[in-house]
C-alpha cells in the first residue's frame, strides 16, 4: 500500500534512556538507543544483481515492441525506467540527462558534459554517449541523434514520467517528429518480470517478513508508530535490505489507510496496523500486518477474519487472461455480502485491492474496478483488501504475488489468524 515517499520514520528510539539522562554520558545514551540486533544476519550475500545480459534482453524486447507499435525511438529521463534499461541511477534536475532507445542499434545517453564521468559510473549497458555544454540545447542534441539515426520522421515515444518541458523542447528542436506515448513499449516490458527480477523481489519480501517476526514480540506499551517504524528499519537494514517505508498505525489511526498526524501510543487491546517494505538491488517488497497488542476482542477478530477472506478471494480470482479489475470486483462482491460499501464507500474498502509492484512500489497496472488489462505471467501485484471503520479501527493484510502460467504465486504467505499475525 505505502508509497516510499509517504513516511519519514525516526531512525532510532531512546529505549528507556530518557529517565536516566542526568546520569548517563553521551556514549551511554547512544548505546541505550540501539536495539539488540545480534540475532539477525544479512540475507543478501548471495543475491544476483541485474547485469548486462539481462539489460541486453530488455533492449531486445523493447525494440521488438517498438517495431510492433511503429515507434522509432523511446526517450527516458532519470527514474526507475532509466535504471531498468541502462542501470543509471540519477536524480532529476533542470539539466536533462536522457536515454534514447532506438528501434535499431545501440542506445544513446545524452548527458551534460561535466556529468559524463559520474554518469558512466553506473551505466550498465553498451551505449553511445553524446554530451551537451551549458550554453547548448540538450534537446537539440537529441534531435541531432534522431536525424543521424534516420528516425526523425518516425513516432518518438516519451516515457510516461518524463517532465513536460522535455517533449515540448523536443517538438521545437525536431518539428517533424511525431511525439507519442511510450507506454506500449515501456509498460509492457516492465510489467512482465523475469526470473532475475522475481528473485530479487522474493528476497526483499523474505527480509521484510523476517524483520516483522523479529519486531512483533518487541513491541511494548507506550511505543509510538515512529518508535515501531524505527525498530523495523533497524532490523531491515541489519538483514541487508534498504528500508523504503515503515508505517505503524495504532488504534483509531488504523481506520485511515495512511493514518493521521495524531501521535498515538500502544496500549492493551489496541489494533496495530503495519505497512512496511524494503528494496534489494532496487526491487521492492510491500507487506502489511495487523494485530492486537494483548487479546483481540470479538469485533476485531471478526473484521480480521473478513479481511483474510478478502485476500483469499482476490488470490483465487487472479487468473491468467482475466481483466485485472475483476480481482477487485470479486472482493467487493464478498464485502457487500458482509454489509460493507457498496463499492468504495465506508465502512469497507476505500482503496483498490492491489497495485503493480517492481522497481517502483506502485507500478501499472492496478487491481481496481474497470481495469481491463488481462493478467499475464510475470505480472506482480499487492493483494491488500483492507476494511476500514472510521472512528473505530481498520485491518489490512497485504501480501504480494506474481502471475505464473498456472496462476498466482505468493511472495509472502498470508498469516492464518489474528492470534498468529506474523
Amino acid at each position: 500500500m505505502a508509497s516510499p515517499t509517504m513516511f519519514q520514520p525516526t531512525r532510532r528510539r531512546l529505549i528507556g534512556a530518557a529517565a536516566l539522562l542526568p546520569f548517563l554520558t553521551l556514549p551511554d545514551v547512544v548505546r541505550a538507543a540501539e536495539p539488540d540486533l545480534s540475532a539477525l544476519r544479512p540475507m543478501t550475500g548471495d543475491i544476483k544483481p541485474i547485469g548486462r545480459v539481462e539489460r541486453a534482453e530488455r533492449l531486445i524486447r523493447a525494440q521488438a515492441l517498438m517495431r510492433a507499435s511503429g515507434i522509432g525511438a523511446v526517450v527516458i529521463e532519470p527514474g526507475s525506467s532509466l535504471v531498468y534499461f541502462t542501470g543509471i541511477r540519477w536524480g532529476r534536475s533542470e539539466r536533462p540527462l536522457l536515454a534514447i532507445l532506438p528501434v535499431e542499434g545501440s542506445p544513446c545517453i545524452v548527458s551534460p558534459f561535466f556529468e559524463e564521468p559520474r554518469m558512466r559510473e553506473t551505466l550498465g549497458i553498451p551505449a553511445e554517449v553524446r554530451v551537451w555544454q551549458e550554453d547548448e540545447d540538450p534537446l537539440g542534441v537529441v534531435a541531432g541523434l534522431l536525424k543521424d539515426r534516420k528516425l526523425i520522421g518516425r513516432p518518438i515515444g516519451i516515457e510516461e514520467s518524463v517532465r513536460f518541458f522535455i517533449p515540448d523542447a523536443l517538438a521545437h528542436a525536431a518539428p517533424d517528429a511525431k511525439i507519442v506515448s511510450a507506454n506500449p513499449v515501456v509498460r509492457r516490458c516492465r510489467m512482465l518480470k523475469t526470473a532475475p527480477e522475481l528473485a530479487l523481489m522474493q528476497r526483499a519480501t523474505d527480509i521484510t517478513i523476517t524483520a516483522y517476526r523479529w519486531l512483533h514480540p518487541r513491541i511494548e506499551r507506550g511505543m509510538t508508530g515512529s518508535d515501531i517504524g524505527a525498530l523495523m528499519d533497524a532490523a531491515t537494514t541489519k538483514l541487508g535490505g534498504s528500508p523504503e517505508f515503515s508505517m505503524a498505525l495504532i488504534g483509531e489511526a488504523a481506520a485511515y489507510p495512511h493514518g493521521t498526524k495524531a501521535v498515538r501510543r500502544v496500549d492493551a487491546g489496541q489494533i496495530v496496523l503495519m505497512d512496511c517494505g524494503c528494496t534489494v538491488d532496487g526491487y521492492q517488497s510491500d507487506v502489511s500486518r495487523t494485530f492486537v497488542f494483548g487479546a483481540p476482542n470479538a469485533r476485531q477478530r471478526k473484521v480480521w477474519d473478513q479481511v483474510h477472506q478478502g485476500q483469499q478471494v482476490a488470490f483465487a480470482a487472479a487468473q491468467i487472461g482475466k481483466p485485472a479489475g475483476s480481482v477487485d470486483d470479486a472482493v467487493r462482491s464478498l464485502y457487500a455480502g458482509f454489509g460493507y460499501g457498496p463499492g468504495y464507500k465506508l465502512p469497507g474498502l476505500s482503496h483498490r485491492t492491489g497495485h503493480g509492484i517492481g522497481l517502483d512500489g506502485h507500478e501499472p497496472v492496478n487491481l481496481v474496478h474497470g481495469e481491463e488489462t488481462p493478467l499475464a505471467p510475470g505480472m506482480c501485484f499487492s493483494n491488500e483488501p483492507g476494511i476500514y471503520i472510521p472512528g473505530s479501527f481498520g485491518v489490512r493484510l497485504e501480501d504480494c504475488f506474481h502471475m505464473t502460467t498456472a496462476g498466482p504465486k505468493w511472495f509472502s504467505v498470508p498469516p492464518v489468524s489474528i492470534d498468529q499475525p506474523v
